[in-house]
């Protein structure tokens, strides 16, 4: 497998990038219409951590993270590099040293779409990590790939420096022309919410709050007492 590693890909601004750390992933996937959002089985090896970053993205032959060690020389400042492989992949591919050599260089976290280990060690020295599998197996460096190249993963497309956002809920790309108006819409939408939390706290309902009693007559709810719904039941 031959590959290229990309050396200057363009990147979304640090100041968009920071402004969109300010909200949570599900936020900011609701705010770009319910796009961009990777699989549930994107988990986190920690809790109550949430980053964001410009990608550095990285294609690798499964077992095998010779592309990693290049990748990262090509990461920076605010980045998080993020991984996937040609087939599936569980092999423990990222582990301690690497996030001591990426956190020397700035960069915020890695998302893999394959496995990690030394999870404890990432942990105590708050390396943040996401990946669809943790795996003790370790893997070979003999194989080409590519680095700061479209990647998918979970059927989202990831260009290097798009922006990627990363919580406790999982994981969402934005992509690198719409990171500020995705952190406007997404205060816009946090802002809202807050008008609805303040209600709640209140009493109000959502029924009534979102329209919803409507809704459910049209769709043909009924609404029936105890005993009329047992009697119609016996």
């Amino acid at each position: 497998m031959s590959g290229v590693i990309v050396t200057d890909p363009p990147k979304a601004e640090l100041k968009d990038v920071d402004a969109l750390a300010g909200f949570g992933v599900a936020t900011v996937g609701e705010a770009m219409g319910r796009t961009g959002l990777l699989g549930p089985d994107i988990r986190p090896i920690q809790q109550g951590v949430r980053v964001a970053g410009t990608a550095v993205t990285v294609l690798s032959w499964p077992g095998d993270n010779l592309m990693i060690h290049a990748a990262v020389e090509q990461c920076g400042e605010g980045d998080i590099l993020v991984v996937t492989t040609t087939s599936p992949s569980t092999d423990g591919m990222f582990g301690e040293l690497f996030a001591t050599a990426l956190q020397r260089r700035g960069v915020r976290g890695v998302i893999t779409n394959a496995g990690i280990r030394d999870t404890q060690e990432l942990r105590d020295m708050g390396f943040a990590a996401w990946s669809r599998a943790v795996s003790s197996q370790g893997t070979v460096k003999a194989t080409g790939g590519s680095v700061n190249v479209p990647i998918a993963i979970d059927g989202q497309v990831i260009r290097p420096g798009d922006v990627v956002l990363a919580d406790d809920d999982g994981v969402v790309v934005v992509p690198r022309e719409r990171a500020r108006a995705t952190a406007e819409a997404s205060e816009a939408r946090e802002a809202k919410e807050a008008l609805s939390r303040a209600a709640f706290l209140e009493g109000e309902l959502g029924l009534d709050r979102y329209g919803l009693r409507e809704t459910l007559k049209r769709l043909g709810v009924e609404y029936k007492t105890y005993d009329a719904y047992a009697g119609e039941s016996s």
